[in-house]
């Protein structure tokens, strides 16, 4: 199915919303292409050398095909950030892929660095954030429509339709970060102590130790 046309009209729009919506620290310089092998820790990476700057630098290919989806939520999330397009750093902007399989979900999470918008490549999703009162905003979009989730908030996206999805997701952050609520709470490392979760979520110990046991990661 061609998307081309809604495409075209999302990249103008991620430009406006990049330009309106800066969060990441301006630029100083033309360029300042990430040096991720760098040891520096800094708020962001290191420049390189500017004659070891290529065009490559600025190229990434990785979000341009379908993923194949095989995991329990039914959705893999493929990020085109700095860490993968060196050329973004400074610039306070990136790129995600979500493709969805049929009934598959985005799970309640959120991105610290950045507001989120995403648009409809194919299929229909409900979707919706929670602000810090409690109160959901949630609707329906499906094919070339979009949708904001602001910066910090929970929010998800969930396959509604009987055939796959696929979403863009355009950031205000080169590396916008994202935590799950599911995987920070019961699969940290070490591990949140249980009388913590069960006196938040008002269950027992066997029901904590029974998530847990699932969103452990598979060991090798």
């Amino acid at each position: 199915m061609a998307a081309a046309p809604f495409f075209l009209s999302f990249l103008l729009i991620f430009t406006l919303f990049s330009a309106s919506l800066a969060y990441d620290p301006d630029m100083l310089q033309d360029l300042c292409v990430a040096n991720i092998s760098s040891g520096v820790r800094l708020n962001g990476f290191p420049c390189k050398e500017e004659s070891n700057i290529t065009a490559e630098d600025f190229f990434y290919d990785g979000i341009s095909r379908r993923a194949f989806v095989n995991n329990s939520v039914g959705s893999v999330v493929r990020g085109a950030n700095v860490e993968k397009i060196p050329g973004l750093n400074t610039m306070g902007v990136s790129l995600s892929r979500i493709d969805f399989d049929r009934d598959g979900l985005n799970p309640p999470h959120t991105h610290p660095r950045a507001t989120e918008m995403i648009f409809v490549l194919y299929g229909e999703l409900d979707v919706g954030f929670i602000t810090t009162e409690n109160t959901l905003y949630a609707t329906r979009i499906k094919r070339g429509e979009v949708f904001v989730f602001p910066r910090g908030l929970v929010h998800f996206q969930k396959n509604n339709g009987d055939r796959i999805a696929s979403v863009i997701s355009a950031f205000n952050s080169q590396l916008p970060g994202t935590q799950s609520l599911a995987m920070t709470l019961f699969a940290s490392d070490p591990p949140v102590a249980d009388h913590v979760l069960t006196k938040s979520f008002q269950v027992g110990t066997k029901e904590i130790k029974k998530i847990k046991s699932r969103l452990a990661p598979k060991k090798s």
